[in-house]
């Protein structure tokens, strides 16, 4: 596991980082969640769940753990694990990241999951809640899914705080979603209230089916900021779940380099020279150890072509990953 920082941030991280989404709450838009969870999701059953995944990619090299406000108790079961295991602080860097809140009230069914709100109050609710449960583990704080529409990106008493929080010590990021993320990168790079700008990491998916990212990301990554890329398996469908004939390339990829299909899509996101972590999802330590295998793939000129051709438009994208169930 390579081990680099974060951009200018100089937070140590690795090639791959945990992604906790799937681990703090019952309900997820993952292809095959009632396959691996099946009905085992009590608060009490995923807590162990999410132990044992984070003690497989901690044993494996994973340093870097990504939580958020809105993934249940995901920043709580991160802080269990931490004190169960006496870990210092400094043995895993934490970013965690506010702008939802979970409403799911640990439900399959509710009416809604999660919330949006970018305004300086939930900004300030959501640090108070991760610093009282994170405390000084927290070293990454991140806009969740900051988007043109939603004005954050021009809200100056946000930037402000966060600004003020980035002189705190606690770097500050943010997150992007959607057909215009290269966009919304593009206007963060020039955020800022009196010229300073608060944002030194940036993340955002890009896969072999969406990576209309890539360009704003390169740029990013020369400015000097840290660039994680999330959502690298497509919400699952990149896992061999999908019969969609159209991810055909992908599985002659896998035959090719005799691996799985969930480790040859990461390693085609390892592949780009501006990312510094890819984040992986895993719900069972099975699915770490076969993540983990992108590590040993090397894709070719070839291989990487065939894979850029699966490419899809990004609305196309986008539309897709709306309609996949919560499970």
């Amino acid at each position: 596991m390579i081990r680099r920082t974060l951009g200018a941030t100089g937070l140590p991280v690795t090639t791959l980082g945990l992604g906790l989404a799937a681990l703090g709450r019952p309900a997820y838009i993952t292809l095959g969640r009632e396959i691996d969870l099946g009905t085992h999701r009590s608060v009490e059953a995923m807590e162990r769940r999410c132990h044992e995944v984070l003690d497989a990619a901690y044993a494996a090299g994973v340093r870097y753990v990504d939580a958020a406000r809105s993934y249940g108790h995901a920043e709580r079961f991160l802080a269990s694990w931490f004190d169960a295991r006496g870990l210092s602080p400094d043995a895993v860097t934490v970013g965690s990241k506010w702008g939802y809140r979970y409403t799911g009230h640990w439900r399959m069914d509710p009416t809604a999951h999660e919330v949006k709100e970018h305004s300086l109050d939930a900004l300030r609710r959501q640090l108070r809640e991760s610093l009282d449960t994170l405390g000084e583990r927290l070293d990454l704080y991140q806009i969740h899914s900051a988007t043109l529409e939603s004005g954050v990106l021009e809200d100056r008493a946000v930037l402000a705080e966060l600004v003020a929080l980035a002189g705190r010590g606690i770097a500050v990021g943010l997150t992007v979603s959607g057909p215009r993320q290269d966009e919304t990168i593009a206007r963060a790079l020039d955020a800022g209230v009196d010229g300073v700008n608060p944002f030194r990491s940036v993340q955002a998916t890009w896969n072999v089916l969406e990576p209309s990212a890539g360009p704003a990301l390169a740029e990013a990554h020369g400015q000097g900021w840290g660039v994680i890329v999330k959502e690298a398996l497509a919400n699952g469908r990149l896992a061999g779940r999908d019969p969609d004939p159209r991810l055909e390339p992908l599985r002659r990829a896998a035959a090719a380099a005799e691996a799985p299909m969930d480790a040859v899509a990461i390693a085609a996101v390892v592949a780009n020279p501006w990312v510094d972590v890819v984040l992986i999802g895993p719900v069972t330590v099975q699915q770490v150890r076969s993540n983990l295998r992108a590590l040993d793939v090397t894709l070719g000129p070839g291989a990487l072509r065939a894979l850029g051709a699966m490419a899809t438009p990004p609305d196309r994208y986008w539309s897709q990953r709306a309609s996949l169930p919560w499970a």
